[in-house]
């Protein structure tokens, strides 16, 4: 074993980064093994306390806690051009681990890079920041930006996309062809088996930023203060017989549009404002899943550090009109503690949710997020 390691040094790096558990935690542990060659490791949770009105069997208050993330992330570098990624989260029992990011990006030029395997298909701001990036930490809950089961597991999928940039980064497009076969599910079981042409899943985001350019494929929903950012996205996707039911196939497709404003030294602190709007066609397969959606929220981020971190309060508002004449609405109001950026946060949110024909439902939630 000892001669099969010195050997390979790409073998000998993996067994080093697995070792890194043992060793004082930082954000991502790299090991590098010759020019351009390297290995890193991290892991990220996100935990909660909730208690939630009329959830309890007896119909009080329920009072749980909860393990929402647990990640594991691994990227390697073969050389300048190739790269690879593989990343993990419990699974939706929390029995185990599942792949959800299994990729290698291969860079034509710094600009342009062609992803291949298993990621986040292109959409909107909310989807590709995902629970550990976004403002006030976790999913938008689903409401407004419904692609957590509509687009794979965890809104990965199968396939391959051009991801590129211009204007010095400032113009950001993606454009892919996925395996869509998971691209309409209701929570993580099929409803049905698809009938006429196996179509696949094409999806694109284009992105023009008009203040500061911003890095990378998987985006970022609030800087904290660390950019000035003006920024305007439109994002689609489509497969022919992609929504199918027991009785029906229909086709998919859906659209959207989003926005971030964020400026520095806006008095002791820096603002953030975003907004989106989203369309859902099933073909009228389900009309649960169809119409419309709407999503903004409004942060600011106090520069003054009060003990170990920054104060961040913030409001959020969620809509969906579905076809079925049943709206839910969500109204979200919290402060985030920023301890160390997206590494170390705990937050603490009051949640408002109103369903057509159900009463209220409000839910105070304190969550706490870390990143090694």
């Amino acid at each position: 074993m000892a001669l099969e390691i010195k050997r390979n040094p790409l073998m000998a790096a993996v067994v080093a980064a697995l070792m890194l558990p043992a060793m004082p935690a930082y954000s991502g542990g790299t090991i590098t093994f010759g020019q351009d060659k390297s290995v890193s490791i991290g892991l990220g949770m996100r935990g909660s306390f909730s208690s939630v009105e009329d959830a309890a069997p007896n119909g009080d208050r329920s009072q749980d806690f909860s393990l929402d993330s647990a990640r594991i992330y691994l990227s390697g570098s073969l050389n300048k051009y190739i790269k690879g990624m593989l990343n993990t989260e419990k699974d939706i029992a929390g029995q185990g681990f599942q792949a959800i990011d299994a990729n290698v990006q291969i860079a034509i030029t710094p600009e342009l890079t062609i992803w291949a395997g298993r990621f986040l298909s292109p959409s909107d701001r909310a989807n590709m920041a995902g629970p550990y990036y976004s403002l006030g930490g976790g999913y938008w809950s689903g409401i407004a930006s419904r692609y957590g089961y509509n687009g794979g597991y965890i809104g990965r999928d199968d396939g391959v996309a051009v991801v590129g940039s211009l204007m010095g980064g400032k113009f950001a497009y993606s454009f892919g062809v996925f395996e869509g076969e998971t691209a309409f599910q209701i929570a993580p079981v099929t409803t049905g088996t698809r009938t006429g042409s196996d179509g696949l899943m094409y999806a694109g985001r284009i992105q023009m930023d008009f203040w500061d350019a911003e890095p990378g494929y998987y985006g970022t929903g609030n800087y904290l203060g660390g950019k000035d950012i003006l920024a305007i996205g439109v994002a689609g996707r489509s497969q022919k017989n992609g929504a199918f039911s027991t009785t029906a196939t229909g086709d998919y497709a859906s659209y959207s549009i989003d926005f971030l404003m964020e400026k520095k030294g806006v008095g002791p602190g820096a603002l953030s404002i975003e907004a989106a709007a989203y369309d859902y066609d099933t073909s009228d397969v389900f009309l649960s899943e169809q119409g419309t959606a709407y999503s903004a929220g409004v942060g600011y981020i106090f520069n003054q550090k009060v003990g170990w971190g920054q104060l961040q309060p913030f409001v959020r508002y969620q809509k969906f009109n579905a076809d079925t004449n049943i709206d839910t609405e969500k109204y979200d109001v919290g402060v985030n503690y920023i301890i160390d950026g997206y590494n170390a946060q705990v937050s603490g949110v009051y949640s408002n949710t109103e369903v057509t024909g159900a009463s209220d439902v409000d839910a105070f939630t304190v969550a706490m997020q870390f990143q090694f």
